[in-house]
């Protein structure tokens, strides 16, 4: 997929996962967010960078085989 618009306007990426009841995507390597994580007795805390999810109209479908674009509809 591209995206439409935001900071990645622009950039192309692999949907990770959809939350279909919010109309939302993470797209692998977009909307990268930093989450402050408490130290654990299983892990340690610190800074962690991950994708967030951004909404389905912000996306555009991309075709492998012509290289067109076409917008995301949901039935």
């Amino acid at each position: 997929v591209q995206i439409l618009c935001g900071k990645d306007k622009g950039k192309k990426g692999e949907v990770i996962e959809i939350l279909r009841y919010a109309n939302k995507a993470k797209v692998k390597g977009i909307n990268i967010i930093k989450k402050h994580e408490k130290t654990t007795k299983e892990k340690k805390g610190g800074i962690i960078s991950k994708e967030s999810f951004i909404h389905i109209s912000n996306l555009k479908n991309l075709d492998k085989n012509n290289i067109k674009s076409k917008e995301i509809k949901r039935k």
